[in-house]
């Protein structure tokens, strides 16, 4: 099945959500848009039947370069109400717990390089990269300035908002912000092959996982197994017959069948 609105294209394959920026000439974002894709990850967290989400760009130059400035020219302002996860839809975490792959097939930057920090998993074409040139027109790069330095080291990421500069795919890989740097057109190809393998794991475990490291990101470590012992995500792992099904499925020796039970 496949859907269109506002120049973003969804389309399903199993339990993987496919999500296409289709916005000629540069895949930006206006307000209908971001409205849209909060409108899409909203229901892909809240669909049973879907587990994993990838999200990409149209065409071979540009995944996002952020906000439409034809749009803010025609009137839209920066305080508009974008949606409920903000700009692009992955800027606030509201318990997303499924995983989302990035497939970034060109330039992402500003707005479209925050949609990127909001996945989980980031794969790069070899002539991507990205920018936060916010500073050069004086605005606060929000998304950015709050998640890149809990990815990055401090000092890479002052420099990279202080000055605006771009970061090629090479160094994103160094950095850890890319998993994986495939040529140019291979993105998707690589993300679908991630998101097939994530398909076949275990249900209760990917929110489990995303819980867990959420809230534990800013806490001391004695205090994260607290966390562990109180998040009902995790409980339901412990308690799931699915835990079970592991551990006779490898006395077994054979795969799984999970149900997320």
């Amino acid at each position: 099945m496949t859907d269109d609105d506002a120049g973003i294209k969804t389309s399903r394959s199993g339990t993987v959500l496919e999500v296409t920026i289709d916005r000629p000439k540069a895949n930006a974002i206006d307000l209908a848009a971001s409205r849209r894709l909060n409108d899409v990850f909203t229901a892909f967290r809240d669909d049973a039947a879907l587990r994993i989400a990838i999200v990409t760009g149209a065409g071979e130059r540009f995944f996002c370069p952020g906000w439409d400035l034809k749009a803010a020219a025609a009137g839209e302002k920066s305080d508009e109400d974008w949606g409920v996860g903000g700009f692009g839809g992955l800027n606030y975490p509201r318990n997303l717990n499924k995983p989302v792959i990035a497939a970034v097939n060109g330039i992402a930057c500003g707005g479209g390089f925050e949609i990127v920090l909001g996945t989980d998993i980031i794969v790069m074409e070899e002539h991507a990269k990205f920018a936060l040139p916010e500073i050069n027109v004086g605005v606060l790069a929000d998304a950015g300035t709050i998640k890149l330095p809990r990815r990055v080291p401090y000092h890479v990421a002052v420099e990279f908002l202080m000055t605006g500069r771009w970061m090629d795919a090479a160094e994103a890989k160094h950095w850890g912000l890319a998993n994986h740097v495939v040529p140019k057109g291979g993105a998707m190809a690589k993300a679908r092959e991630i998101a097939q393998q994530l398909a076949g794991g275990p249900p209760l475990l990917f929110p489990a996982i995303k819980q867990l490291m959420r809230h534990a990101e800013v806490v001391a470590e004695h205090e994260a197994f607290a966390l562990h012992d109180a998040l009902d995500a995790v409980q339901r792992v412990v308690r799931s017959d699915d835990l079970k099904e592991g551990t006779r499925a490898f006395a077994e020796k054979r795969a799984p069948r999970w149900t997320g039970s």
